[in-house]
């Protein structure tokens, strides 16, 4: 498994306007994840579905409130 670290919400907004980075919802409450939803993000359900066709070096930038 790779390493976790923090990053800042700068860092992580350009990364995924850059398109270098995919934005996720940690919660797997998707009532949850609407009241707080980030633009450009998706829900825990999405990124399940999605996790077996992302590139093996996809950056994944999990977040939660």
């Amino acid at each position: 498994m790779a390493d976790v670290s923090r990053i800042v919400v700068e860092e992580a907004r350009r990364k995924v306007t850059a398109g270098e980075a995919l934005l996720v919802c940690a919660y797997d409450d998707e009532e949850k994840c609407k009241k707080i939803n980030l633009q450009a993000s998706i829900n825990m359900a999405q990124f399940t579905s999605r996790v077996g066709a992302l590139p093996k070096n996809q950056e994944v930038i999990f977040y939660c409130a």
